[in-house]
C-alpha cells in the first residue's frame, strides 16, 4: 500500500464512499479530532497504569477507530446499490457505553467524593488522562454540530460524551493510584 497518493495535494481528500470535500470540512475536523484523541489514549496506555486499564483502553482505542469510519462515511454513499451498508463493520452499540458506564461506577467505588473541582495533574499520566478528556470533549463537540447537519447513529455521540467521563474518572483513579497530589480548585474570595 502506497502511503502517498497526491490526491489530495490541493486541499481535499476522500470520504468512505469517495465523495471529495476539503480537508478542513466539519467530517474532517470531527474524525480528524477523534484521531488525535486516540492518539492521546495510546499516550496514557504507555504509562505505568494496572492492566484493567490498559486492556479498557486498548477496548476504547479500537471503539474510537470505529467511531471515525463512521464520521469518515459519506451518508449519501452509506447504503450500496445493492441494499448492504456501505461501513460492514459493528457500529458503536449500548454494550460499549454500558463497559464505559460499569467502568466509571467500578473506579469511583474506591474514590473518595468529590468536593471541589480539581485541577489537571499532578502526574505525567494523570494529565495524559486530563488532555484526553479536553480533545475528547472537543471531538464530541465537532460531531454533534456534523450531526445537526448530516445525522448519523447517535450512539456514537453517547460514547463520546460517556469516553469524556470515564477519562476524568480514570485520571482520579490513577491520581489515587499513584499517590499524586489532587489539588482542589477553590476560588479566591472577593474581598
Amino acid at each position: 500500500m502506497k502511503i502517498y497518493t497526491k490526491t489530495g495535494d490541493k486541499g481535499t481528500t476522500a470520504l468512505f464512499g469517495g465523495t471529495r470535500v476539503p480537508k478542513h470540512h466539519i467530517r474532517i475536523d470531527s474524525y480528524g479530532t477523534v484521531d488525535e484523541l486516540n492518539s492521546h489514549i495510546g499516550l496514557i496506555r504507555d504509562q505505568k497504569i494496572d492492566n484493567l486499564s490498559k486492556a479498557v483502553l486498548i477496548n476504547i482505542q479500537n471503539g474510537l477507530f470505529t467511531v471515525g469510519a463512521v464520521l469518515a462515511t459519506d451518508p449519501e454513499k452509506a447504503i450500496l446499490k445493492n441494499g448492504q451498508k456501505r461501513l460492514n463493520i459493528p457500529t458503536i452499540s449500548i454494550e460499549d457505553i454500558e463497559l464505559l458506564e460499569k467502568e466509571i461506577d467500578r473506579m469511583n467505588e474506591s474514590l473518595p467524593p468529590m468536593t471541589h473541582f480539581v485541577l489537571p495533574g499532578g502526574h505525567q499520566a494523570v494529565s495524559f488522562c486530563h488532555i484526553a478528556r479536553c480533545v475528547c470533549r472537543r471531538a464530541e463537540r465537532l460531531s454533534t454540530a456534523l450531526y445537526e447537519i448530516a445525522p448519523f447513529e447517535e450512539k456514537t455521540l453517547q460514547y463520546l460524551n460517556r469516553l469524556s467521563d470515564y477519562l476524568f474518572v480514570l485520571a482520579r483513579k490513577l491520581s489515587h493510584d499513584l499517590k499524586a497530589e489532587e489539588i482542589e480548585w477553590i476560588p479566591k474570595k472577593n474581598t
